[in-house]
């Protein structure tokens, strides 16, 4: 689906569809919907050029023929869809075929001459006498469409080429030499100790945000409790303080926040710290008024050495956070000539020596309009850099053109805006569509992204290249495209993957001011603005309430029956519209909104059967306990997301009627027999109970499973054996998750995997919490290697125990990136880790209790960042490693992220744990990255106890 061309794409097959005979039209209706066909697709292709053209070029002639055109198809396609549904929706499958036949013959014979038929019939000629008039406007008014500048096509690799936020050139010597020192984190007792609060501000796009992660990660271990909290442009005051509250608290803040005022929620977190050492981060205040309410919650001067930093782009706002002696403004400066050169050749020539000659001056103009700001930097190197093939440099010649004067402070809004643009208009149409999307999620909201993608396929935004190949699949394609342009922001999984995305707050305005003049997307936000009560309006985005102006404006919407797809924040969940309201609702996003017991919303939910037409339902978080058997009647419904609703114990049998699902997410729930049988379209099936033999069996027929979370609630070799002869004919699983919480017996399990199934060559996640041993994997990797070639994640959580043996083949595994394991009855005390295994490895992580201790050769883990090891320390005194050599300093050259080190002490001495506890750290902190490292020590050593006590044993 195109912003411009509305449904048209989707809708032209479908008219081919209704030429089929299978649906009996009137021969005059037939040759009306052949003319509509024909027409629409002489029309497709000039709307596509509008959509190539950035909307200010645009004559306003032609941005009225499109948007007639848009709506045009939108309305068609409703008639058309409404008209499908009814007849598709009677043709189920029945044990007689000849029956079948039979009733569907008379069925649709009472369609012939039914109202359906008058309705499609009345509506094709509506359509019809639209459209002369539609291209005689087009004619009279000579509407030309210019020619773009040809898109540029961005890489569509998988892995994310955007660099860490701190990896930034130049955060480190700014956070180190300048943040360091105003926050006082060195020098005498008195000054450490007194309440400091630091203000940086500068315009957007600097990295204000960027720099203050970086200081929140470097020094947040030194303080009792910690919170980062980005505000926006139009925050819910209550909101704000309720979620600083709950991330100070840990998450339990051990009373019900939602009846509390903003006075009494700010009372609350003054409360809180009293006599506790903090240190809050608030990003992105624009408001003084909404300061002063900061400003009290954390005025309490415990002399505690807390720290509060605060990031504006409003000089006023900085020194209004920063009103005492004691307090700073740091003014953020844009980068070097040297750094902005730096970041952006790493992104255009990775690898290389360097800027070729004929790209030296071109860089250096484009570099000086830039003016220092690394979001301009990164996103016009993002467009430039052709993946395998720089750019040619008449593009980058075109670029420096459209840039205007060049970013300083006083133009910074509108230049940004600029070169924001530039990129968005050279992105191909799909992703333009896939990226104004974003608009429905509110500023600095964490975006999945497996979620975010689904919802493109079920809006109708991603559409089939190769017969056969998954739309998810080609969706992600979409996804990684955005990140590679750097119009969304990668958030980074421990293993360097992205699971998520976030926009920044400029890139977010872009897109929210392009979609409403494209009357894209409704947004009702805390300003109201965005919301407008047009007759047309096809996607809503609730985030906030405001009983005075936006649930008026919902009321007045005159057509809510045309609403193809809304999201609702919790906010904004009690202005909820009820859902008979809704004829053509494709999308219903509910996630995170109270829809449990206690709201006075879950019988909202009760009207969801009606909405046939819908796709995705998503209600993750929603507290529910019960889906309605009517759930059933949603015979199009392709994504059903239930995830953490662990009050859901069961799912209804009417699912088994839902033969169009593609992704199924629950948690933990149990699914009863006969539903799994016939979901056969489904590709991802997460998180199921199974209990009985023949709901295993069932798993037979899916097919088409890429990801299966599966635990058992039972044990019983006939069920094991049942699980593995279906897995034996799922040959597109790419995740496999198995879980089984009945000790030895789950052995039976692995070992039938082992004999009895071969990996299929995509595997790329295995994981297993049942107790097990390590022959399956031994003899899956001895008898062909191939079959795990593409393994990059493999977790193993209760392995009897690993020998050095195991390590080197494991290490082996090309592929791999993320490594867990865990083992239970450990043997071989010492277990190395070698410089020729594990190449690719991101996070590793080696538990073997208190019975053994993990050594790491030079040059070991070239390319890791984050580690989690054992430590066994009566084990390594024995065996004379007295001075606790593990092997960190000076190695594991890539560490960035935690690492975590679990200090085994039962046996030992206590002079022994604190001399291990004390070599651990030693190495740690000389290392040249300075990761941010935890030591846990079992059993914890108490105050008082003399070097020759024995630690305890603790399990």
């Amino acid at each position: 689906m195109n912003i411009v061309t509305g449904a048209m794409g989707s809708l032209i097959p479908k008219l081919g569809q209704l030429l089929m005979e299978e649906y009996k039209l009137h021969k005059r209706v037939k040759k009306d919907v052949e003319f509509l066909r024909k027409e629409l697709e002489s029309m497709h292709a000039a709307p596509i050029k509008v959509g190539e053209v950035p909307r200010d070029q645009l004559d306003m002639q032609v941005k009225f023929w499109a948007d007639e055109v848009r709506e045009l198809s939108y309305n068609m396609e409703d008639v058309v869809d409404k008209f499908l549904v009814r007849v598709e929706g009677i043709q189920q499958p029945h044990d007689n075929t000849s029956r079948l036949k039979e009733l569907k013959s008379k069925m649709l014979g009472l369609f012939k001459k039914g109202k359906n038929h008058h309705r499609i019939a009345d509506a094709v000629k509506e359509i019809k006498e639209q459209l002369p008039e539609v291209a005689a406007r087009r004619d009279r008014n000579k509407v030309v469409v210019p020619n773009p500048t040809e898109p540029i096509t961005i890489d569509p690799c998988l892995r994310a080429l955007y660099a860490e936020a701190t990896e930034l050139v130049g955060i480190y010597g700014k956070r180190d030499k300048d943040l360091m020192r105003l926050l006082s984190m060195e020098g005498d007792d008195a000054s450490k100790n007194r309440l400091k609060k630091v203000s940086i501000v500068g315009f957007g796009g600097l990295g204000k945000t960027t720099l203050a992660r970086a200081v929140y990660d470097k020094i947040k271990g030194d303080f009792d409790c910690r919170a980062f909290f980005p505000v926006g442009q139009n925050p819910d005051i209550k909101k704000v303080f309720r979620d600083i509250l709950i991330d100070l608290s840990g998450g339990n803040p051990h009373c019900d926040l939602a009846i509390l005022d903003a006075n009494q929620l700010i009372k609350k977190i003054h409360d809180f710290l009293e006599n506790k050492r903090y240190l809050v981060i608030i990003d992105d205040i624009w408001d003084e008024k909404l300061w002063e309410g900061i400003n009290f919650a954390f005025s309490s001067n415990n002399n505690l050495g807390s720290r509060l930093i605060t990031t504006t782009r409003i000089v006023s706002v900085s020194n209004s956070c920063c009103s005492s002696d004691d307090d700073s403004v740091y003014q953020m400066e844009p980068l070097s000539v040297d750094d902005s050169r730096r970041l952006f050749y790493n992104r255009i020539f990775p690898g290389e020596s360097g800027c070729p000659n004929e790209f030296e001056q071109v860089s250096r103009d484009i570099l000086k309009k830039c003016g220092g700001v690394p979001l301009a930097i990164i996103t016009i190197a993002s467009a430039l850099a052709g993946g395998q093939k720089v750019k040619p440099k008449c593009e980058w010649d075109i670029l420096l053109q459209s840039l205007g004067s060049g970013l300083t402070e006083d133009n910074s809004l509108e230049e940004m805006r600029r070169i924001l643009s530039f990129s968005y208009s050279n992105l191909p149409s799909h992703l333009k569509t896939c990226l104004l999307y974003l608009c429905i999620y509110p500023e600095d909201s964490e975006i999945d992204r497996d979620r975010l993608i689904w919802k493109w396929v079920t809006e109708g935004f991603v559409h089939h290249g190769n017969q056969g190949t998954s739309l998810f699949l080609l969706g992600l394609n979409y996804f990684n495209q955005l990140i590679n342009t750097s119009m969304i922001q990668p958030i980074y999984a421990g293993i360097g993957q992205v699971y998520a995305c976030r926009v920044h707050d400029m890139v977010l305005d872009l897109i929210c001011s392009l979609s409403h003049e494209a009357k894209f997307v409704n947004v009702l936000d805390a300003t109201g603005n965005s919301m407008s009560s047009e007759i047309n309006v096809r996607r809503l985005s609730l985030q906030n309430k405001n009983e005075d102006h936006q649930a008026k404006i919902l009321t007045n919407i005159m057509s809510m029956s045309r609403v193809r797809s809304i999201t609702i924040f919790p906010p904004a969940v009690s202005i909820m519209p009820a859902l008979s309201r809704f004829e053509v609702l494709r999308v219903l996003d509910l996630s995170d909104c109270d829809l449990g017991e206690s709201s006075s919303l879950q019988h909202n939910l009760k009207g969801v059967g009606h909405l046939i037409h819908l796709r995705y339902l998503g209600l993750k978080s929603t507290g529910i306990n019960e889906l309605p058997a009517e759930i059933g009647n949603l015979q199009f419904l392709e994504v059903l997301d239930l995830e953490d609703n662990h009050e859901l114990e069961a799912l209804p049998s009417t699912v088994c009627k839902l033969r169009r699902l593609l992704c199924l997410v629950v948690s933990k729930c149990e699914v009863v027999p006969g539903v799994l049988h016939n979901l056969t379209s489904i590709q991802v099936l997460k998180e199921i109970y199974v209990s009985l033999n023949i709901t295993a069996q069932e798993l037979d027929n899916l097919t088409r499973l890429r990801e299966l979370e599966i635990e058992f609630k039972d044990s019983s070799l006939y069920l094991y054996e049942s699980f593995v002869k279906s897995l034996c004919n799922l040959h597109d699983i790419e995740t496999l998750s198995i879980d089984c919480y009945f000790g030895e017996t789950s052995f039976e399990l692995m070992d039938l995997l082992g004999e009895r199934w071969v990996p299929p060559v995509h595997l790329g996640k295995f994981v297993s919490w049942m107790p097990s041993q390590l022959s399956a994997l031994r003899g899956w990797i001895k008898r062909d290697p191939s079959h795990l070639s593409n393994l990059s994640e493999l977790v193993l959580g209760s392995v009897k125990e690993v020998q050095q043996e195991d390590v080197e083949i494991i290490g082996g595994l090309m592929s791999l990136r993320r490594l867990c394991i865990r083992s239970t009855h450990q043997t071989q005390r010492l277990l190395v880790v070698r410089a020729d295994g594990f190449r690719c490895m991101v996070f590793f992580r080696l538990d073997c209790g208190s019975a053994a201790q993990i050594k790491f050769e030079p040059g070991a883990l070239p390319r890791v960042e984050g580690v989690a090891f054992s430590l066994g320390v009566r084990v390594a005194k024995e065996d004379g490693n007295c001075g606790f050599d593990l092997g960190l300093q000076g190695n594991l050259l890539s560490l960035r992220q935690d690492v975590y080190v679990y200090m085994n002490c039962g046996g030992a001495r206590v002079g022994e744990a604190k001399a291990a506890e004390a070599a651990v750290r030693h190495a740690l902190e000389a290392h040249p990255n300075h990761p941010q490292f935890e030591i846990s020590m079992k059993p914890h050593i108490a105050e008082g106890a003399h070097d020759d006590d024995l630690c305890d044993y603790e399990n």
